[in-house]
């Protein structure tokens, strides 16, 4: 039984635990729209909770599109939540907002004492053309900058964000942006943690997600989005995952395999409260009839053998 809306699209998400109860963190817009591409301008964050991962309630939602001009007036889209030493919630999302030469995004903070009400602190990030691409270049049809991650670190938190390199070919300008901070709310935006020419135009709502002691990026990129000499070889693209590496840089895109084929996206690996145990969700991508699915699956289990994350996809059911 996945978790669908029957008035709304869901689609990107995110899985939080407060140790009582998972939250669940979703982009929906109305099917009023009809053309689930329109969902994309329309987006809100709703908020469900649940204490299997399987039955959800939905509650207040958490964010919506701030009033003009701001950072987010277009839409609020994908995000992270994660607690701060002091007990504050933090949820950083993407702001939309659209000028007239295209879309832009940057990241912006909301904070909340009890998960259920939150409150927009600002923006905290934006592009920087020393080494991310800039709407003006006119190398992408959109200044992509936007699905924030945040983890710790060593003795500070990192954020991961998908963005594009200044430079390199239009179609294979994809990077790991990254920012850092001590505190969670003054952030530096550093260079990318991989360079362009990886075979991707976008890497899309990244994670780093801890398997059997090694930890692993994962990652979203479509046919649609993949430079033409990657997509030439046939993929449909997907849900992406990738060990982290010894060496200069933690994870090299170009050496990512496949979780899932283009049915599901957004893939998400979640751990079972007190447990290693590890699951995976994804919003899925198209319905019986080959139109967008627009649910998110209900959780399975992920196995690891040998060092390969695969999915036990015969406990996947889908409507595609």
């Amino acid at each position: 039984m996945a978790y669908a809306l029957p008035e709304a699209w869901v689609w990107d998400f995110w899985v939080v635990d407060d140790g009582s109860r998972y939250h669940l963190f979703f982009l929906y817009a109305s099917r009023a729209l009809h053309d689930p591409e329109a969902r994309h301008f329309r987006a809100s964050i709703g908020h469900a909770v649940s204490d299997d991962l399987t039955s959800w309630e939905r509650v207040e939602d958490a964010l919506v599109r701030g009033d003009g001009p701001a950072f987010d007036d277009l839409a609020t889209w994908t995000g992270c939540t994660l607690q701060g030493p002091d007990g504050t919630w933090f949820t950083f999302y993407t702001g939309a907002t659209l000028t007239p030469a295209g879309n832009v995004q940057s990241i912006g903070l909301a904070t909340s004492d009890d998960l259920l009400t939150w409150h927009k602190q600002g923006q905290v990030l934006e592009a920087d053309p020393r080494w991310y691409e800039k709407l003006s270049d006119g190398q992408w049809h959109d200044e992509a900058f936007r699905d924030p991650f945040v983890y710790r670190d060593g003795d500070q938190w990192r954020m991961l964000i998908t963005a594009r390199a200044n430079h390199g070919p239009a179609d294979d300008r994809g990077v790991i942006g990254t920012a850092v901070s001590s505190d969670l709310r003054s952030w530096t935006l550093e260079p990318p943690l991989s360079e362009p020419g990886q075979g991707f135009g976008q890497l899309e709502v990244m994670e780093v997600v801890s398997l059997e002691g090694r930890e692993h990026l994962v990652f979203n990129c479509l046919a649609s989005d993949l430079s033409d000499a990657h997509r030439s070889t046939g993929t449909t693209g997907g849900v992406w995952i990738t060990p982290t590496t010894s060496g200069p840089r933690p994870w090299v895109p170009s050496e990512a395999t496949l979780l899932t084929g283009h049915d599901l996206y957004v893939g998400r690996v979640v751990k079972h409260r007190g447990t290693d145990d590890a699951v995976f969700m994804a919003f899925e991508n198209f319905g019986p009839d080959g139109e967008f699915g627009g649910r998110i699956t209900d959780p399975v289990p992920v196995r690891v053998e040998g060092g390969t994350v695969t999915l036990v996809r015969e406990a996947l059911v889908t409507t595609a």
